[in-house]
């Protein structure tokens, strides 16, 4: 069996970057924390920490890191069906991953209610829609929105249904750019907007409607939602954004449809171990509820 103490002492190291930090988190010395770490690399016989500023785990260290925060995580949960919460708190703790379009849409807002009146505290863990199934796998999350469908052994998945992206600009930006419609070599020029380098979805679109890779045409990164949406309100560029964020500069006419044949419905799913908290089990009844109002149904994956 793996030592607690030597593990506690790293996975303090690991998450804090610093063996004085581990210290004051574990309230013991740095020297102790030391001892601690070196002992559990002798007896693994693998080095598991870079000694730099700040720390950072090696490759045999990050295998380790997983196993000891899935570990935690559900024990987290065990402790949570057995007695409801933590000695500590009187709100449940919840660790979920969601894709940044979600969490600056829709999420809150429907789980506001609920979160006040069952004392639910969020950790949540940002990431593309594509690679939130990541932090499951991992077990660093209890649940998380994905686009995979595919669920892992010992989870449930839940389709949520599907959440409509369309290119779009503002007039003024398609008069400037498009003036002679939007072609190849008009779209070489323009320059757009993309969420961050994990997002795939504008450059498939381009790529495959046109056949232009992301190195034949301008284009700015922005990886923060409401920023995102923002730039291409402010004439920074074209971009695909979400039909439920930008609402009412389509209905205004701030905004328009660039490429109508570029609109994609990305379908979303809600997965959770099977072992769920019920905390949790609230919180998955809400989501599936809400989501059947919100969210589009019956459509067709994304060919991009």
């Amino acid at each position: 069996m793996l030592p607690h103490k030597a593990c506690e002492a790293f996975l303090a190291v690991a998450e804090t970057g610093s063996f004085e930090q581990a210290a004051i988190r574990l309230h013991i010395t740095a020297s102790a924390v030391t001892l601690r770490v070196q002992s559990l690399e002798k007896d693994l016989g693998n080095t598991l920490i870079v000694r730099e500023r700040p720390c950072r785990v090696t490759s045999t260290g990050q295998l380790l890191l997983e196993h000891l925060q899935h570990q935690r995580l559900m024990e987290q949960n065990l402790l949570q069906q057995l007695k409801g919460k933590s000695d500590t708190s009187s709100f449940f703790k919840l660790n979920i991953a969601t894709n940044a379009d979600s969490l600056d849409t829709w999420l809150l807002p429907t789980l506001q209610p609920t979160l006040i009146r069952e004392r639910i505290s969020l950790q949540l863990s940002i990431d593309d829609q594509s690679q939130t199934h990541q932090l499951m796998e991992t077990g660093i999350v209890n649940a998380c929105i994905s686009s995979e469908q595919v669920h892992l052994k010992g989870c449930v998945t839940h389709h949520l249904g599907a959440m409509r992206y369309l290119m779009v600009a503002t007039p003024e930006f398609k008069n400037t750019w498009f003036q002679y419609g939007v072609n190849r070599e008009s779209l070489r020029r323009a320059p757009a907007v993309i969420f961050g380098d994990k997002d795939q979805l504008h450059s498939n679109c381009i790529l495959e409607l046109f056949g232009l890779n992301m190195q034949s045409y301008p284009y700015h990164f922005i990886p923060a939602a409401a920023s995102f949406a923002q730039a291409i309100i402010q004439g920074l560029g074209y971009g695909m954004a979400p039909e439920m964020q930008i609402r009412k500069e389509l209905e205004s006419g701030q905004l328009i449809p660039l490429i109508p044949e570029a609109q994609t419905d990305i379908q979303l799913y809600w997965h959770h171990w099977k072992q769920q908290s019920e905390p949790l089990k609230i919180l998955t009844s809400v989501i599936l509820d809400q989501t059947k109002q919100l969210f589009i149904q019956d459509t067709k994956k994304p060919s991009f």
